[in-house]
């Protein structure tokens, strides 16, 4: 199984909106400009998200995108599903040997349940403590 682009950025906007819960709509603008990536790409990738019922639009002046739902609630593999299908590691596994099929399915099992099992606000804290334990790193000094 590979994550495309499409998941990978599609992942970056929902966790954008994430982190903005609460401040109002975000355009795709700011996000593309924040995180070096192009516009129109993830207005591409929006279009599924919104269908998905995972993002809301917001239109007017100050409108943009919001996140649809608590950041808790929807996980890393409802947005993977949406925009790049059902995951599957091996196509056609019927005609494997039995270990074989046993393996490639538990293989996939793990991968949805990571996935599904990893929230947004689950992605965000880890974020958050990563930054604290960096700074906390950054401020030692040796002699």
């Amino acid at each position: 199984m590979k994550i495309t682009t499409k998941g990978r950025y599609g992942l970056t906007i929902a966790l954008e909106l994430a982190r903005e819960v609460g401040n109002g709509p975000i355009s795709l603008r700011s996000i593309a400009k924040k995180k070096n990536l192009s516009e129109h790409y993830l207005e591409q990738l929006i279009g599924p998200l919104r269908n998905a019922g995972l993002v809301k639009s917001i239109r007017g002046a100050h409108g943009g995108y919001i996140l649809n739902g608590d950041p808790k609630q929807i996980t890393a593999g409802d947005i993977i599903r949406t925009l790049e299908g059902p995951i599957v590691l091996v196509e056609s596994i019927e005609n494997e040997e039995a270990a074989q099929r046993e393996l490639w399915t538990r293989m996939r099992d793990a991968v949805k349940n990571v996935l599904d099992q990893t929230s947004l606000a689950d992605l965000i804290a880890h974020e958050k403590d990563t930054e604290e334990t960096s700074l906390q790193e950054g401020y030692m000094f040796y002699i």
